[in-house]
């Protein structure tokens, strides 16, 4: 079983054996005592008669002693990402000091780097833990690690090798910062084969993937953080999110895994919706986000396309990792047709008619038995259908009503097709000419539906029933949130009252255009509605069971009203 450890930076004893019983409480089954800051050192190292050395030593060991949880010690030097500056020689003796007393640390924690340095300083650590060679009957264990925060080290595999080589190590930890998503997989794969217990984990937003999935991949532990800001490494999730969000203590060899795949995905509320409908179902998932980045969000460079491909291409590839599906946004959903077209249905990848006539998707389905190659891939749409769900419901049949579509974009493009394909008279308009008219004539090819374009500065002019508004205007975050794309008392061939307003945004639940078109009585239909119904298009197509689109509803807007 993978443990979940909570790092505490120790600053004072009581607040810290305080922080320990809470991450008792939460769930945390062994503490990291990060002592770094309460440690001093000197060149000479610490002498018996100091009495600042002896008074620190023994706060350290009443913080052992009196420890809620099995704990493990580390004092990391400034070296390897810690903030210890003085010498090895007061911590080592340190540890040996602790490694005596009558409840000692289940573990401590050295870096490869320190052992390295000289044999005399190896041989100081073994005297602090537990070894085949040791015979002074020490409980304490040894994690032998190695970090670097800015990258992975060039030298992984010779480094892994040589921690191998140490027999006092019972657990090998390595952490580095992960540049990608498939920095993961080669995470994964040193787990499959080690020879020991073993911690491998990626830092930064790229590496959350390797801290939830460490139970899938029999890793010795991983951390998660009491509070946002008690994080000791860059991308640790909270105690609380990796419990409930993602739902840690479910995941097991035998779980599928899902994500939510764009940049940025970090404010994605589809791993609320996803991990709270496989609990509901009980369903053995767990749905991540799961970043590719495009930070200028040009897909159409190539260098971030086949960024976009190698990625998708490699967790769907990976047999033990068992993507099961995932969901695609911003800014990838048009490079998702292009590849499942350079793929082909000769490699078992097959592209639905509605997701090519649209020239978008959002949906991955990968059919696969568990620890297997997948044996289908399946590209589609659920943006075309949800919106026209949405529209439908709120105001009965689009057939020969005028639909004005804002925007040009993905969701744009599942909106015309949506609306055209149901019968309505579509109209595009955006801020870039050229992209509404490429949009129009790409539908008029590929679907033979008849989509009109008008210049954005005529927009007010449209005769309209119902405008669907797929730009970011209005969005929390976005370039303009206080503006709406549409003025309704600026409306001249059509009652502004009488005018549904459909926005895709889902942040906030009231945007701008719905505000104004609250204040005249209109009917409106907000993001969330539409988000929820796609997502719960795409769970059924994961799961092959209907989504619980009332807890996904609920849960999306308590998040959105508190946001």
């Amino acid at each position: 079983m993978t443990l979940l450890c909570v790092p505490i930076m120790v600053q004072e004893i009581d607040a810290a054996l305080a922080d320990c019983a809470e991450a008792k409480r939460l769930g945390a089954q062994i503490a990291e005592y990060r002592i770094d800051h309460i440690l001093s050192g000197s060149p000479e190292g610490s002498q018996p008669d100091d009495p600042d050395a002896r008074r620190e030593t023994d706060e350290i060991i009443r913080l052992v002693r009196s420890s809620p949880l099995p704990c493990i010690v580390t004092c990391r030097p400034t070296f390897e990402g810690g903030h210890y500056d003085g010498d090895d020689a007061s911590r080592i003796s340190l540890y040996e000091r602790l490694a005596t007393i009558d409840t000692p640390p289940r573990y401590i924690d050295v870096e490869h780097a320190t052992i390295s340095r000289s044999a005399n300083i190896r041989q100081k650590v073994l005297l602090a833990v537990n070894h085949p060679g040791q015979m002074r009957g020490l409980d304490t264990a040894l994690i032998l690690s190695a970090h670097d925060f800015q990258r992975r080290p060039a030298d992984l595999t010779r480094r892994l090798l040589t921690m191998r080589d140490e027999p006092a190590a019972k657990i090998i930890k390595i952490a580095y910062r992960a540049r990608s998503l498939r920095d993961n997989i080669e995470l994964f794969d040193i787990l499959r084969h080690t020879d020991r217990p073993m911690i491998a984990l990626g830092m930064g937003e790229f590496g959350l993937m390797s801290r939830v999935l460490a139970p899938k991949f029999g890793a010795f532990l991983t951390f998660a953080s009491l509070r946002d800001a008690s994080a000791t490494a860059p991308g640790q999730p909270t105690i609380t999110e990796i419990l409930q969000r993602f739902r840690f203590r479910s995941i097991n060899q035998e779980t599928r895994v899902y994500g939510v795949l764009g940049w940025p995905v970090g404010h994605s509320l589809s791993p609320l919706i996803h991990n709270a409908g496989f609990e509901a179902l009980g369903h053995n998932g767990v749905y991540l986000p799961m970043p590719i980045a495009a930070p200028d969000g040009n897909t159409d460079d190539n260098g971030a396309y086949e960024s976009f491909k190698a990625t998708v291409l490699e967790l769907i590839e990976h047999d033990a990792l068992d993507l099961s599906g995932a969901s695609v946004t911003i800014p990838y959903k048009q490079a998702l047709v292009r590849l499942a077209d350079e793929m082909g249905e000769s490699r078992n990848w097959f592209l639905s008619p509605s997701a090519r006539a649209i020239g978008a998707a959002n949906t991955i389905v990968v059919q696969r038995d568990l620890g297997s190659p997948p044996s289908r891939i399946t590209i589609d749409n659920t943006d075309a259908p949800a919106i026209a769900a949405c529209l439908s419901h709120q105001a009965g049949p689009v057939a020969g009503r005028h639909v004005v579509v804002l925007g040009a974009g993905g969701v744009a493009r599942a909106a015309a097709y949506a609306c055209a394909a149901a019968g309505a008279n579509v109209t595009v308009t955006a801020r870039r000419p050229e992209e509404a008219d490429t949009l129009a004539s790409d539908l008029r090819r590929t679907a033979n539906l008849d989509i009109r374009t008008m210049p954005w500065e005529s927009r007010h002019e449209a005769p309209a029933d119902a405008f669907i508004n797929c730009t970011p205007l209005g969005m929390r975050g976005g370039p303009a949130p206080d503006r709406s794309p549409i003025e309704p008392d600026a409306l001249t061939n059509a009652d502004p009252a009488s005018v549904v307003y459909f926005d895709t945004v889902y942040a906030p639940l009231r945007t701008p255009m719905l505000a104004l078109a609250h204040r005249l009585g209109a009917p409106t239909i907000d993001g969330a509605s539409m988000f929820v119904k796609q997502g719960a298009m795409q769970f059924r197509m994961w799961t092959d069971r209907p989504a619980p689109e009332d807890l996904f509803d609920g849960l999306v807007r308590a998040r959105l009203s508190t946001a």
